[in-house]
């Protein structure tokens, strides 16, 4: 019986707390290069069934024309322009492809957590406190703290802010801040992940949006379904 207990709760095991850092630079480096390959295998057998007839040949590109700033342009029009700029750049198209993997292992790792987390704990009867376990508990396992702060609309939608957020903490790059930034926006998809992996064990599926302005802030915007 004794052997069982054990199994069923083992013992926790401490790590060096620089340990999580050197593990994501790692990770990003490494998802990054496996993505490459994977995108670079596909395109390769996409390529081959064209020849062989079984697709037909892609459309060329549309060309892109550089647009100048307009005073009447609203910052809407300004950002949805950008963003698909961003999408014809093949550069951007691999960035998001690491990102996605990352927040598929990170919702990997956030549906293991809540399990072990929720063994003793009664199911949740509203949004607000399943949010309230992941800004709490989740956060105080993964991150060792508490979010600063959360905001509500009451109407699904949940903003949490950690004005020190541990991942992004140390991130620093000899480009210059607006390299660190874009830096920063690939490592907090892991834990966007986690986040969502989260409210999905819980049963909640929705959306995580992460946002970073100014390091070592990150903010987390959460879109929960209407309950």
């Amino acid at each position: 019986m004794a052997s069982l207990a054990v199994m069923a709760e083992p013992p926790a095991r401490h790590v060096d707390g620089a340990m999580m850092d050197y593990f994501m630079i790692e990770l990003v480096n490494t998802v990054r290069e496996s993505s490459a390959v994977a995108t670079a295998r596909a395109k390769k057998v996409e390529q081959e069934m064209v020849e062989s007839g079984l697709l037909p040949p892609p459309a060329p590109p549309a060309p892109v024309l550089p647009l100048k700033d307009n005073p009447r342009d609203s910052l809407t029009s300004i950002a949805s322009r950008n963003s698909a700029s961003a999408k014809a750049n093949p550069a951007s198209e691999a960035e998001e492809a690491v990102r996605v993997r990352l927040e598929a292992i990170g919702m990997h790792v956030g549906a293991n957590f809540t399990e072990r987390l929720c063994l003793e704990k009664m199911l949740f009867s509203e949004t607000l406190d399943a949010v309230k376990f992941i800004c709490k508990d989740i956060w105080t396992a993964c991150w060792d703290k508490q979010v600063d702060n959360l905001r509500t609309n009451h109407r699904g939608v949940y903003v949490l802010q950690d004005n020190s957020f541990k991942t992004i903490s140390h991130l620093s790059s000899w480009k210059g801040r607006e390299d660190a930034l874009q830096q920063a926006k690939m490592y907090v998809a892991l834990p966007a992940g986690i986040i969502k992996g989260a409210l999905s064990r819980l049963g909640y599926n929705g959306s995580v949006a992460p946002e970073v302005t100014s390091l070592p802030q990150c903010t987390f915007q959460v879109k929960l379904p209407k309950s």
